[in-house]
């Protein structure tokens, strides 16, 4: 069973690499023992849940994983490298930080925990990046997530077998594009205090990450296996969040509570089922 955990992804062009790690892609999207596709997440949460099991668990690979999310558009090739180490890293200082020292040692013990802290704080010191191409989110997706995205980029797939998927895929170009004219009427229509961390973030790390002919992926992940079919099927999250924003514009605030409702309600009802027995 996958975790239940949404993701966002960047692609890069297969151009942006530098020369070594280019020859590499290239050769592994022709593989024929890579992840494919269908199996890519179950492969990755299988690699992690493998660590995780051991005694002691191991919190990050000594070596970042080389594979990675492949796409082909127009011919081309875009890279989503996994990046297991570098994120294993930055969800366990997420957890250190929110967690008790006494709690948090009943799950990593002291030794595990310090190897993790010392190879960050070394990969940090060395220049490495501290910003990984992927992000996630646990059984909610943030509503600034939606924004970049458009209801005709949406591809649902509904499978009596284990290939459940509901995902939304764009160019970061069309994404900025997207955030900043969000922003630019909240601001206008509510204030500056409207325009939230989170979106400030989301346009942060595209702006920083992102190559400028890059894609960007929202992917429901484990989340399909949680749902219905009916609530995939409706589930309409981008175009109510792209139609709040043009109510806005247009002084239309009955239509932005009722789409701004319809929101909340259906991800507070995914959210309450974190708690479920």
């Amino acid at each position: 069973m996958l975790p239940y955990t949404a993701y966002l992804r960047v692609y890069q062009p297969i151009e942006s690499f530098p020369p070594r790690d280019r020859r590499y892609w290239e050769a592994y999207a022709t593989s024929p023992g890579r992840p494919r596709r269908v199996n890519a997440l179950a492969a990755e949460h299988t690699e992690s849940l493998n660590r995780l099991i051991t005694t002691p668990p191991v919190v990050a690979p000594e070596e970042e994983s080389r594979d990675a999310y492949l796409r082909r558009v127009d011919e081309r090739l875009y890279v989503c490298p996994w990046q297991t180490r570098l994120r294993s890293w930055r969800a366990f200082a997420e957890f250190s930080a929110a967690t008790p020292v006494a709690l948090s040692e009943a799950f990593v013990p002291g030794p595990e925990a310090e190897r993790a802290e010392d190879g960050y704080r070394e990969w940090r010191d060395s220049g490495g990046t501290v910003r990984p191409g992927i992000l996630s989110s646990n059984w909610t997706i943030p509503v600034p997530w939606f924004v970049p995205f458009e209801e005709r980029e949406r591809c649902l797939v509904l499978s009596a077998n284990s290939t459940r998927t509901l995902l939304y895929l764009t160019r970061t170009a069309l994404a900025k594009r997207r955030l900043e004219h969000t922003a630019a009427v909240l601001r206008e229509y509510i204030g500056e205090h409207a325009v939230s961390a989170s979106t400030e973030q989301l346009v942060d790390w595209l702006s920083l990450t992102a190559h400028p002919d890059s894609l960007l992926e929202l992917d429901y992940g484990g989340l399909p296996h949680l749902l219905s079919d009916d609530h995939l099927g409706e589930d309409r999250s981008v175009a109510e969040v792209a139609g709040a924003v043009e109510a806005l514009a247009k002084g239309d605030a009955e239509r932005v509570l009722e789409l701004r409702e319809r929101i909340t309600r259906r991800w507070k009802s995914v959210r309450a089922l974190q708690h479920a027995n």
